[in-house]
């Protein structure tokens, strides 16, 4: 499990073809300090396992549904990308819980700055929405981030300037491909309902019976 805080920001140093998938070269020396082989890290907020480490480096192997499924398949030598480190028992919890499996990439549609600030607008899959709501939590990229107006393929979010900064969402540019995790929460509810809506109502019982 991640918060969707993000601990640093990575470079990818390689992109090397293995099997069906690549091997991801990734430079973040504050991450790789104290990482060990098998550790779980969220990768623009998809789950990857550590399978490499050097100094100021860590590798990582993506299948080809991941890179299908995710913008990973986009990265490139020189790519940044958010990193976070999974949660321990007792970390402080600042974001919301992130899962790191990505339901569905998207797209940036639009940007509007007022200052320092930014607003930017998301077009995802039509179903992603359902379980999406003004002021609750979504991870753009492995962002935790609270949504401002959701419609039907569409959801804002309020942007900081530490935000911008600290993570690759400041680079983004309309058109750019993001990957998206609604909240673990939201899944279970529309599951719930699915399921209740599914079964249709319940019998009407005699008092007598």
């Amino acid at each position: 499990m991640f918060t969707g805080l993000v601990e640093a920001l990575g470079i990818v140093d390689s992109v090397r073809s293995e099997g069906p998938g690549v091997r991801l070269l990734v430079r973040a020396a504050e991450v790789a300090a104290d990482a060990k082989l098998g550790d779980s890290i969220a990768i623009n907020g998809c789950c990857l396992t550590v399978v490499e480490r050097n100094a100021d480096s860590l590798g990582f192997d993506a299948g080809s549904e991941t890179l299908s499924r995710t913008n990973l398949g986009q990265l490139i030598p020189g790519s940044r990308v958010n990193l976070e480190r999974s949660l321990r028992i007792g970390d402080r919890l600042g974001g919301h819980y992130v899962s790191g499996h990505i339901d569905a990439v998207g797209n940036l549609e639009q940007v509007k700055l007022e200052g320092a600030w930014a607003f930017f607008w998301f077009r995802v899959p039509p179903e992603l929405t359902r379980q999406m709501a003004s002021k609750a939590s979504i991870a753009v990229d492995g962002v935790s981030l609270t949504l401002v107006d959701v419609q039907p393929g569409l959801f804002s979010v309020a942007l900081i300037p530490h935000t911008l900064e600290v993570t690759t969402l400041g680079k983004l540019v309309p058109g750019d491909t993001v990957n998206i995790e609604t909240d673990i929460l939201a899944k279970y509810v529309e599951q719930q309902l699915r399921q209740t809506t599914a079964a249709g109502p319940s019998p009407v019982r005699s008092p007598n019976a």
